[in-house]
């Protein structure tokens, strides 16, 4: 190619590449999705998530067990928002734009609405605090309140660096109603090792959720029992064997249910709590 063909398509290339600024100025940014006006919960945990997140006002309902205290850390705030069954004809009636399940729940609500024209955000169980900060960002999002995401988080990360440093504190058994004992990970073990426990479980080679015999638990000599605070009492057959004198001597940390059943903000407040009353043993 001579000389005098190369001097205008070079002129051209120049041109060109001065319009490309011009062309990404100009081109309009793409929409952004509008936040979710109707969502409805069929997820325990993402009651809390939602009325720690949301505004009140784009919440058409959570579930029945949002305002039960034994089972919800956030019962309190959930007071005066509308619940539903879990059923497929309430979600229907409550025409959500954004429904927020857990896989596996309701396969039967689910099934009659695939065909609908609803969002499903599904939310996994959360076996740890990493568990916690992810879904808090993803829950976030879906609503359209990201920075309240970052705010909750940096409240979370903030209150669980004052705790004092971990020391080891021994070997501590979750025992449950019935015998059942809760093993690694699992939100409750996570718990255990950000405050120095070491899990019986784990020293037992136990999965996550597994029976252990009244003798057995005596024989593995555990430092502490970590209890649901409803156990306090006897009430049923289910709580007595938590009563046997055999277990008698053995130290209790005492949990709500509502704090380690979810993952969530109240997290902090169960670390916050073992961590006080292992002070209090030492």
């Amino acid at each position: 190619m001579s000389a005098a063909m190369r001097r205008p398509i070079a002129r051209f290339a120049r041109y060109c590449l001065w319009l490309l600024p011009i062309a990404a100025t100009a081109a309009p940014a793409p929409p952004r999705a509008m936040p979710p006006r109707r969502i409805v919960s069929l997820n325990l945990c993402a009651d809390q998530y939602l009325l720690a997140l949301a505004d009140p006002g784009q919440i058409a309902a959570l579930t029945q067990f949002a305002r039960d205290p034994e089972m919800s850390a956030a019962a309190s705030a959930a007071q005066s928002i509308p619940t539903s069954r879990d059923t497929a004809e309430d979600v229907v009636a409550l025409d959500p734009d954004l429904v927020i399940t857990s896989p596996g729940r309701r396969v039967d609500t689910m099934a009659a609405l695939a065909g609908q024209h609803y969002r499903t955000l599904e939310l996994p169980e959360a076996n740890s605090y990493a568990d916690i900060v992810a879904q808090i960002r993803t829950v976030a999002g879906a609503v359209g309140h990201r920075d309240r995401g970052e705010t909750l988080i940096a409240r979370m990360n903030a209150a669980l660096a004052r705790l004092p440093k971990p020391k080891p504190h021994g070997v501590a058994a979750y025992y449950q109603r019935r015998g059942y004992l809760t093993g690694t990970g699992t939100l409750v073990d996570d718990l255990m090792k950000r405050v120095g426990l070491t899990n019986l479980a784990g020293k037992l080679n136990r999965p996550a959720l597994s029976y252990l015999s009244l003798e057995q638990i005596v024989a593995a000599h555990p430092d502490y029992l970590v209890v649901e605070q409803s156990t306090d009492h006897v009430t049923d057959l289910g709580t007595e064997m938590l009563h046997h004198p055999a277990l008698a001597r053995i130290p209790r940390l005492d949990l709500p249910q509502a704090w380690t059943v979810c993952g969530g903000p109240a997290y902090v407040r169960a670390a916050q709590s073992l961590s006080e009353q292992l002070a209090r043993h030492h």
